[in-house]
């Protein structure tokens, strides 16, 4: 692929744009400054800097973002800044967005791609794709409240029951709830339902991924296409 078409599929901007970093002197690969715009680079592999930053070509972006609190997962935000923000400017300017949302008090692993028909697999209901979160309650927890959530409770507005794919007592005022399904505010209304009240709330897994301990909030980083759940 030229290097131009590489920078341009990659967000580094209009061609134009790409060309000027070019003439620069600003995007190098193996160690070696490339200027002509035309120049074909094999993309398996490869790694290129621009302004001194290394960058992986990737067909399709998919990367892991550690939500931290007071963000929105919304290109326009109504009332916090917007988790894009917290991304590289190539990144927002490819066009990446959030598989899913998490409210803006809700911390943990949010999933971001460029790849449309990789969200729709992700987020379907038909996928049961699993979400794995920990929750802070008001009130204690006890054994009542998660056989009602295994069973299925019924939520306020929604007369069709929802239960929890697994769930467990972590703390006196603290469970670990996985759910194959996604609805408005799901988590808050289930412990609603059994009469108690989400105080905290934290993303750990999204189907077979779980957020590294060593990925601070506000920090973000690649995966390989190859990690995406099989169909």
């Amino acid at each position: 692929m030229r290097i131009i078409d590489i920078l341009f599929s990659q967000g580094f901007g209009s061609r134009r744009e790409c060309a000027a970093l070019l003439a620069a002197g600003q995007v190098s690969a193996a160690g070696r400054t490339l200027r002509d715009a035309q120049e074909d680079l094999a993309t398996t592999g490869l790694r290129f800097q621009v302004r001194g930053v290394d960058w992986p070509f990737q067909a399709r972006a998919l990367l892991m973002l550690h939500k931290p609190a007071g963000f929105e997962c919304s290109r326009q935000p109504q009332h916090h800044r917007s988790v894009l923000d917290l991304l590289p400017q190539p990144l927002r300017q490819r066009g990446v967005q959030p598989v899913g949302r998490l409210d803006a008090d809700t911390t943990g692993l949010l999933l971001l791609t460029d790849d449309g028909p990789l969200i729709h697999r992700l987020s379907s209901p038909r996928r049961h794709v699993a979400k794995v979160y920990e929750v802070g309650t008001r009130h204690a927890v006890d054994e009542a409240q998660v056989a009602a959530l295994l069973a299925g409770v019924t939520l306020h507005d929604d007369p069709v029951p929802v239960r929890a794919a697994a769930c467990e007592r972590t703390g006196e005022r603290a469970l670990r709830l996985t759910l194959t399904d996604g609805r408005y505010h799901q988590v808050k209304r289930m412990l609603a339902a059994v009469h108690n009240r989400v105080e905290t709330l934290h993303r750990s897994a999204f189907g077979d991924w779980s957020l590294p301990a060593d990925l601070a909030p506000g920090q973000w980083r690649w995966l390989a296409e190859a990690q995406e759940p099989a169909a």
